[in-house]
């Protein structure tokens, strides 16, 4: 299983993210262009140390990406088709995420095998891209028995 980041504008959620796939021990795929430059002081505060035990893939755009999937694309979106809560995960699903001001084109929500919704309150948009992550991502190793042990 690995998460994957359409297009991130946020340094410090994409460290957030890190340091949580560091410690479930999921990769991570970043789709270019990001929103910030790439370095270890960008991310340093929120991936701290963690950032050097993931195995991040970095792709130039989204068709290098799509290039290399091999499991199912499981879009995480406010747009979402299936609830969290119905949603049956597989061990080689990529859990993609969009970027934070603009989620994902319309052509990227085409391609996903599955559309997932975290249930909120009425009222509520949504909630931090690295919170929506953990969720998703806990719900997913749950299934598929892939929790660290």
């Amino acid at each position: 299983m690995r998460i994957a980041l359409y297009q991130p504008d946020i340094a410090g959620n994409v460290g957030a993210i890190l340091r949580t796939a560091a410690c479930l021990g999921l990769g991570v795929d970043l789709i270019e262009p990001m929103g910030f430059t790439w370095s270890d002081k960008a991310l340093a505060r929120s991936g701290m140390d963690y950032v050097g035990q993931v195995d991040v893939v970095r792709h130039m755009d989204w068709d290098a990406f799509l290039a290399q999937v091999t499991g199912r694309i499981v879009l995480l979106t406010t747009k979402g088709a299936v609830r969290l809560d119905a949603a049956t995960f597989a061990a080689d699903d990529v859990l993609l995420m969009g970027s934070e001001g603009a989620g994902v084109p319309d052509e990227v929500h085409a391609v996903a095998d599955m559309r997932v919704l975290i249930p909120m309150r009425a009222g509520m948009r949504s909630m931090n891209i690295s919170v929506a992550t953990g969720i998703v991502a806990a719900e997913a190793l749950r299934q598929t028995g892939g929790w660290p042990t």
